[in-house]
């Protein structure tokens, strides 16, 4: 049996998640996906943004949505905080990066 090396460089980040899945969860979900704030689209999406501690968390979360039998839309990890430009001025907002997960 061949032996395959893997990296865990990256596992252990903290970094801001964005969560997408179909239908309005009730705020009495709220509690499973602690940390997160739900948001709720007019196109009946469900909207799940915050920081995720690491892998294994993201899992855990990801658990929870299927546990919930929602459809999962999309998982995006998003860019950290924006990098200042000279004189103050931000470039930008925070907004996905290319690590973008479509099931």
């Amino acid at each position: 049996m061949s032996e395959t090396n893997v990296t865990k460089e990256g596992y252990d980040d903290t970094a801001r998640y964005e969560i997408r899945v179909t239908g309005h969860l009730a705020d009495r979900w709220a509690g499973r996906f602690a940390g997160l704030t739900l948001a709720r689209e007019e196109n009946g999406i469900t909207v799940l943004t915050g920081t995720v501690a690491d892998q294994a968390a993201l899992h855990g979360l990801l658990r929870a949505v299927r546990d919930l039998g929602v459809r999962l839309l999309s998982v995006t990890r998003l860019q950290s905080e924006p990098p200042e430009a000279p004189g103050g001025d931000l470039q930008g907002s925070s907004h996905p990066s290319s690590e973008e997960i479509q099931p």
